[in-house]
């Protein structure tokens, strides 16, 4: 980033600086954005969730629900230009509401460090396997070679814990320098190779025998197979992959130049990361039937599934290897967005040096891994409510923070923000800023809210009491 001049047009100005570029913001949102819940979350949860039928309804939320709202985030902190706390109490009181709006950039800020305290954990298993990739553990490995790798691997909490720890090592290290060019220069090459890589296996996938079968999987919608679990699932999953409602995306929006159009930004950002979901869900469902695996595996489809098919490819070792390493350093790019708002808090807010903020949260999201780490092994067998602990933080952020966090954006947004306040950020009057409008205004909220009061039961309860 370059420092903003003093003397910038009146505008108010980030304490943070601003991205050299509109590529430079595209891509870092885009490198925030596309990450292991993309690669590793989309696939299994579509196939948990009968495939066909969860991805057009993710599709729709991802357009119609989640384009606007990224929009409404990024505007918001460009308006802003303060970390999601501080910038939210800013705005409700320049727009002649309440400071206490304060809360909805809160309840971004600890949704992005419950995420990432499990997210740590996956991206750990990743710096894992591209150490086991190097020593060629799954060149030429069969189905059940594979699954015992990765049962004897998740089985081991101290394995966990030190892949976790040096993940998260990795991440303050980054956070703590700040967001500078290093990161900007380090996406323009990462985000496009994971795209080749994915590609190239993309290719191999189409000869597996069972590209037909994977494909009518994806796209052949089977709604009996479709719950309002499912429905909910898909939209979360959609605020998920593209890291909106949790504080990132804000933080980003605050170092966002004045001459940027949000509209071509979140479009661009959008449509690359709905691409990258829908192309890695094209390389590992037909893996999946072709090596007779469940698609409905969970959070361990991709670390077994894509091993196992790497491991039959030429130079296997060296794909798999290359895989890994741009998966960790797509992972690397997300937990930094991740991570970007408590620390930019707590720098604002107390006057830390980006370092000590840095350690501080990030050593708060390392001990809270741990509940993470232990899911797989010792804690495996405590479950309540939604499953193990992981399966509880992941049910919270992912299907009841963000969507939340989502509809406050939203509202915030579209009738607390006065149209000329929204209008000067988004460029225009004209027709993309009316479909804005209505979407933020009436789609998003109520369409965010119906699902989740139907899927939590709400809905049918009011309609039996009511009934």
């Amino acid at each position: 980033m370059h420092s903003v001049s003093a003397a910038d047009s009146g505008k108010r100005i980030s304490l943070h600086g601003t991205w050299s570029s509109r590529m430079a913001f595209i891509l870092a949102v885009t490198g925030s954005a596309v990450g292991l819940g993309n690669i590793w979350k989309f696939p299994y949860v579509a196939g948990e969730n009968g495939g066909g039928a969860f991805v057009l309804v993710y599709l729709a939320c991802v357009f119609l629900i989640g384009m606007p709202v990224m929009m409404s985030e990024i505007l918001i902190g460009r308006r802003g230009r303060r970390n999601p706390v501080a910038t939210m109490a800013l705005l409700g009181e320049e727009e002649g509401h309440s400071r206490q709006w304060l809360w909805v950039g809160g309840m971004g800020v600890v949704a992005g460090i419950l995420i990432l305290s499990y997210y740590s954990v996956i991206a750990g298993w990743t710096l894992a396997y591209v150490v086991k990739s190097v020593g060629g553990a799954f060149s030429g490995a069969d189905a059940e070679t594979v699954g015992n790798i990765f049962g004897s691997f998740v089985g081991d909490w101290r394995l966990l814990a030190v892949c976790h720890t040096l993940f998260m090592a990795l991440t303050v290290f980054v956070v703590a320098r700040g967001v500078e060019r290093g990161l900007e220069q380090a996406v323009r090459v990462m985000v496009p190779a994971l795209l080749i890589l994915l590609l190239v296996l993309l290719g191999y996938s189409v000869t597996s025998g069972s590209f037909r079968s994977g494909v009518e999987f994806m796209f052949t919608p089977d709604f009996s197979k479709l719950t309002w679990d499912s429905v909910l699932a898909a939209m979360g999953q959609a605020f998920f992959t593209l890291s909106i409602g949790m504080g990132a995306i804000m933080a980003y929006g605050a170092y966002l130049p004045e001459e940027t159009s949000i509209t071509g930004a979140s479009a661009a950002v959008v449509t690359a990361d709905t691409s990258i979901a829908i192309l890695a869900g094209l390389v590992i469902f037909p893996l999946v039937f072709a090596n007779g695996l469940n698609p409905a595996d969970g959070p361990g489809l991709v670390f077994q599934t894509l091993p196992l098919a790497l491991g039959q490819m030429p130079g296997g070792a060296f794909f798999s290897t290359l895989f890994f390493v741009l998966l960790s350093f797509a992972a690397w790019t997300s937990a930094i967005g991740l991570m970007e708002p408590a620390v930019a808090w707590l720098v604002e807010r107390y006057q830390r040096s980006r370092a000590q903020a840095a350690m501080i949260v990030g050593t708060l999201i390392w001990a809270l891994g741990f509940g993470t780490v232990l899911s797989f092994n010792l804690l495996a067998d405590l479950t309540f409510y939604k499953g193990t602990l992981f399966d509880n933080v992941d049910h919270l952020t992912s299907n009841i923070m963000l969507p939340l966090g989502g509809v406050f954006i939203a509202v915030f947004a579209g009738w607390i923000m006065c149209r000329n306040s929204t209008a000067d950020e988004l460029g225009n009057t004209g027709t993309a800023y009316k479909v804005w409008h209505f979407l933020a205004r009436y789609v998003a909220p109520i369409g965010i809210l119906f699902v989740f009061l139907k899927a939590v039961g709400l809905l049918d309860w009011v309609a039996a009491a009511f009934g």
